[in-house]
């Protein structure tokens, strides 16, 4: 009964998330896909997709001040409808260049729409329930986007038409937002992010944060190629994504219940030390669809825990008279930049071998495992609780984490 009470008055809400995650799903991991099946290269595929990412973080910087100035509801339309736009030029035009910048104008507009939800769940959120409102959206978050890429196995001859569905899929959110009644709440300037100072705080926080963007920024723009080239099958990069956005969703709480108990830098450590393993496995067994479908759930398990592991880390670190909500802003802006510079950087590393997408991971992996275990440990009177967060987020979440309420000082941060 509780439960209803909660999601029953925001309920448009959720619905605006989960059509807009199906078709953030869907489109992230077509695209590249797409592009290799017309035979682009590697390094190409890699600069478009990043420009997706390039958009995020130019997003979380800027769209506010849009924001603010016209309201949530007609911001929302405007930031809808240049997905659309992107979308359906997408479907009608093919240029590297007007791919990119297309691909850019998604991610800006996604990224300002995750923004503009979030600030709502949080007005309508009281400190009892915003852990329980975090825990649904990060629920709808992964599933719709799981859903998602269910849509990669549409009929060969009709996947020219998977940008319109996603087009619709988008419309159908704005239909939701534009009957609701909920009040328009008030957006707080963001202050600047500053990587420096946020890593002389929380060293081993932004790193993961980095790592953690890299690890899935290469999965939803990367991976889909490679998997592609290994097997020649989009239904398997299509099952492939899907199980393992299943095995991220599952992780989460286990993970938290974990890393409540033995600490974040346990935690990350035997995460980072996972995805080492389990990506030098996948260098091996990503021809056969079996194993690599175990594999990739084993992958999930780990790759999506990190952010929310960095952000853990950081809360136990810091002290009342620092500003959480900033510093996790800074760690969310951290992890967009980690997943702008992986395609970029697996785009050429795919053209020169084969092997370096998972190479790379199992790298990164292997230096977080041991990166951590050089950190202080944090005593266990001094952890706060883990909080579960989805798999895509906009700069507005850290207003909606709970943890956020135990800082309330003022701020030596800022």
């Amino acid at each position: 009964m509780a439960l209803k009470r909660i999601i029953f008055p925001i309920s448009s809400l959720f619905l605006a998330i989960g059509f807009l995650a199906i078709g953030y799903g869907m489109i992230l991991t077509f695209v590249g896909v797409y592009l290799k099946d017309i035979g682009i290269s590697n390094t190409v595929i890699g600069i478009i997709n990043a420009a997706f990412f390039l958009g995020a973080v130019s997003s979380s910087v800027f769209s506010q001040k849009i924001i603010s100035t016209v309201g949530h509801i007609r911001s929302f339309a405007a930031f809808a409808s240049l997905m659309v736009v992107s979308f359906l030029l997408h479907s009608l035009f093919f240029n590297e260049f007007l791919w990119a910048f297309l691909r850019f104008i998604s991610g800006f507009a996604f990224y300002g729409l995750l923004i503009i939800l979030e600030s709502w769940l949080n007005e309508k959120s009281s400190e009892d329930d915003r852990g329980k409102i975090l825990a649904i959206y990060t629920i709808i978050f992964y599933l719709s986007t799981a859903i998602g890429q269910l849509f990669l196995n549409i009929d060969e001859h009709f996947r020219q038409f998977i940008f319109t569905i996603g087009s619709i899929l988008v419309l159908f959110s704005v239909v939701t937002i534009a009957l609701t009644k909920i009040q328009e709440p008030r957006l707080t300037p963001f202050e600047k992010y500053s990587m420096p100072k946020i890593f002389a705080i929380v060293p081993l926080a932004t790193v993961s944060s980095f790592i953690g963007g890299f690890f899935v920024g290469g999965f939803f723009t990367m991976i889909p190629v490679y998997i592609l080239i290994q097997n020649h099958s989009i239904e398997v990069v299509s099952y492939f994504m899907l199980i393992t956005l299943v095995g991220g969703l599952v992780s989460q709480w286990p993970i938290g219940l974990l890393s409540d108990k033995y600490g974040r830098r346990k935690l990350i450590a035997l995460s980072a030390l996972s995805t080492a393993m389990v990506s030098l496995l996948l260098l091996f067994f990503s021809s056969y669809s079996v194993p690599l479908y175990i594999l990739g759930f084993l992958l999930g398990l780990t790759i999506f825990s990190l952010y929310p592991l960095a952000v853990a880390r950081a809360n136990d670190v810091v002290d009342e008279n620092k500003d959480i909500v900033e510093i996790s802003r800074t760690l969310l802006f951290t992890y967009g930049i980690g997943s702008f510079v992986s395609p970029l950087l697996i785009g050429v590393g795919l053209s020169l071998s084969s092997y370096f997408l998972f190479a790379s991971f199992a790298l990164l992996g292997g230096f977080l495992y041991l990166y951590s275990l050089s950190k202080e440990r944090i005593a266990d009177d001094d952890l706060s609780t883990f909080v579960n967060m989805p798999v895509a987020s906009g700069a507005e979440l850290p207003e909606l984490d709970p943890r956020q309420d135990e800082h309330s000082g003022s701020s030596e941060f800022k």
